[in-house]
């Protein structure tokens, strides 16, 4: 007992120290390296690579999407037990690192991999952020593995290509808020056969333009009545120019896309709507999500609407 309890407290010193080493390093990167724009950071000179065998990748599920996180997931593939501390993922397209959620270590043993949660800022939008060709995800961690510790830096891959599309939708959100609040401002529920109707306010600030072009089924919610054919887009033709004041209110007519109750039980995304728009010519998409107090409305009309409520 003691024997185990002895190493774990070296091999606690050791992380300790290495992260100790990852806070110096970056810190001394950050005085030497001029700035190289929003987000940017530059790896280490005094970092190593990965150690033979630990492997890492950068990955959001649909449960990190909520909360704005995403996950580094470590594997090891060697033969020793492998501890993580400190780590941080350095993006252009991010104004600021990616931290992880908890202060602790992380163990990762022989032939297994860890999802370490992170935190994801906001992104950085501008003419000088890399296109997404061109952006790399550079990890920075502090690690022990067996009786070796030290500060390790690699490029990480993003498989579920993720990154991209989320930096390209954030800053369309900007463009758009540029022009106008776009919120979903009110509810008002309905009885079962009948659509409810859910408010979406468009408050233009008069510095820019913007058309807001409909507003999609999210995997819950449709838009319509109750007998025609379900709908993937609810069209709209909302157009905001410079110099625009005055807030408009656009009632939506909702109804639930699907009445299993696990839908709404397991619920995570089924308020969150993806609008399309058009942008200096351009059309795309950005999503707009119910407040916490609407969402909750919203769900519990769906379960009464459906006939399995409280």
């Amino acid at each position: 007992m003691t024997t185990v309890a002895t190493g774990w407290r070296r091999r606690g010193a050791a992380v300790t120290a290495a992260a100790a080493l990852l806070v110096g390093i970056t810190a001394g990167a950050l005085t030497a390296c001029a700035p190289q724009g929003p987000g940017s950071a530059q790896p280490s000179p005094s970092a190593t690579d990965l150690p033979e065998g630990v492997s890492a990748e950068l990955q959001q599920g649909r449960s990190d999407v909520a909360a704005r996180q995403a996950q580094v997931v470590i594997a090891n593939a060697t033969d020793e037990t492998l501890v993580v501390g400190d780590l941080e993922v350095a993006d252009p397209r991010f104004d600021g690192a990616i931290v992880r959620v908890n202060d602790r270590d992380s163990r990762i043993g022989p032939g297994r991999s860890v999802g370490v949660r992170v935190q994801l800022p906001a992104v950085a939008c501008g003419d000088d952020v890399p296109s997404d060709d061109a952006a790399e995800s550079v990890l920075t961690l502090a690690y022990v593995l067996g009786e070796v510790s030290g500060v390790a830096t690699a490029t990480v891959d993003d498989p579920l290509d993720f990154v991209g599309p989320l930096h390209e939708r954030d800053c369309r959100a900007a463009a758009v808020a540029d022009a106008a609040n776009v919120t979903l401002s009110d509810f008002d529920p309905s009885p079962p056969g009948e659509p409810a109707t859910l408010t979406m306010s468009v408050a233009p600030t008069g510095r820019g333009a913007v058309t807001i072009t409909g507003i999609q089924t999210t995997n819950l919610l449709t838009f319509g009545t109750v007998s025609q054919t379900t709908v993937e887009t609810w069209p709209l033709d909302e157009a905001v120019r410079p110099g625009d004041t005055g807030r408009v209110d656009i009632a939506l007519p909702l109804l639930p896309l699907r009445c299993d109750p696990h839908a709404v039980q397991e619920d995570k995304r089924g308020t969150i709507f993806d609008v399309e728009v058009e942008l200096d010519g351009e059309p795309g998409e950005f999503e707009l999500a119910a407040s916490e107090d609407l969402r909750g409305q919203i769900l519990t009309w769906v379960a009464d609407w459906c006939g399995f409520g409280g």
